[in-house]
């Protein structure tokens, strides 16, 4: 199709004549533009179209980080970088393989255990411990070997009372009673 407006206009007029005399059944389907997809030029044209409104719209002003440094820039590639900064920021734990999640309970194991009350708790969380190494122990789905010894449940919880009793500070006697004193006068 042409772009010339007389040659646009003089087929109107033809088309016109043509259904006024009945001769022309149906119209010629005629469109304003052709019908295909945008290039991969046009719609970065449009992208950045559409930011620089929005800049001057004012809709990127007083965003939280504006003026800042962008943190960790410059560094090696790490394609892991947004999972490990959300690791840190939110402070996650349980996160891993197995063999190193487990090192790094055992390491805490006795810290854990003295936040619990009742020796029964203890023997229970000492028992699932050993559970989780020996099924980390028969996985076979890859990663670092898992050297995470099991812990003998009666030595810690000996342990566990042991520390418990030594933290459990002597009751003194309570200080004299100080009532009565105003009846002395």
């Amino acid at each position: 199709m042409s772009d010339d407006p007389r040659q646009t206009a003089a087929r109107y007029r033809l088309d016109q004549e043509l259904r006024r005399s009945g001769l022309a059944s149906d119209p010629p389907e005629t469109t304003d533009a052709p019908q295909r997809g945008s290039t991969a030029a046009e719609r970065a044209a449009y992208v950045e179209t559409s930011i620089q409104q929005a800049i001057r719209r004012g809709e990127f002003d007083d965003l939280p980080g504006a003026g800042k440094p962008l943190p960790d820039l410059g560094g090696s590639h790490d394609p892991d970088w947004w999972i490990r900064r959300k690791i840190e920021s939110e402070n996650l734990t349980g996160l891993g393989p197995p063999a190193l999640t487990l090192r790094v309970e055992h390491a805490e194991l006795d810290e854990r255990m003295d936040a619990i009350r009742h020796e029964a708790e203890v023997r229970e969380a000492l028992e699932d411990f050993n559970r989780r190494v020996i099924e980390a122990r028969r996985q076979l789905l890859g990663g670092p070997p898992v050297v995470t010894p099991t812990v003998d449940v009666e030595e810690r919880v000996r342990g566990w009372a042991e520390r418990r009793r030594d933290a459990v500070p002597v009751a003194s006697p309570p200080p004299p009673s100080r009532r009565g004193w105003f009846r002395r006068r």
